[in-house]
């Protein structure tokens, strides 16, 4: 697998994830199926990627493309882990309200798409990087204004998963 494919398949792990995750907040009528097609999405996501043989995007400027897993994603991933290790012991311990620890996490992934999209050189993933955390920071919007968890879920979980695995399959038909 190259690393292309790989960056695809942790999107599509995480976005399967976010999906799972917070569809356990749903009624089961609504959770279950949810739960089944993301499984069943990333599976297929899966199989696509396997037997992908796309060429690396272009890097969208001048030089070679950079290193996917260097020095500029792993920058992006330490602060993505301090931002949410910070924010989600804010949100609990300070702010006590744990509701809105699900639209945090979706706020600072979405942000951390805006560095991938630098240190990748790769500006595609800034539509991304925006929907996600324009659902983060709705879903924050929604906590505090006393929203069920149910909804703050739907809006900052579900949908930047849905987002992600979409993005995947996106990127599978746009090489």
């Amino acid at each position: 697998m190259t690393s292309h494919q790989t960056s695809r398949l942790i999107g599509a792990i995480f976005g399967l994830v976010f999906v799972v995750a917070n569809a356990g907040t749903l009624p089961t009528a609504a959770a279950v199926p949810l739960r089944l097609l993301a499984i069943a999405s990333f599976v297929w996501l899966f199989i696509a990627l396997r037997r992908a043989r796309t060429a690396p995007p272009a890097s969208g400027g001048g030089g070679a493309a950079p290193r996917l897993f260097g020095r500029g994603y792993l920058l992006v991933v330490a602060a993505e882990v301090v931002a949410a290790v910070a924010g989600i012991l804010v949100i609990n311990l300070v702010l006590h309200v744990p509701q809105a620890t699900v639209a945090w996490i979706g706020l600072v992934v979405g942000l951390h798409f805006f560095g991938l999209a630098v240190a990748w050189r790769r500006q595609s993933l800034r539509p991304l990087a925006a929907a996600m955390a324009a659902c983060g920071a709705a879903g924050l919007v929604l906590a505090a204004c006393g929203a069920s968890l149910a909804v703050i879920a739907t809006v900052a979980g579900i949908a930047p998963g849905i987002l992600l695995l979409g993005s995947v399959w996106w990127s599978l038909r746009t090489p």
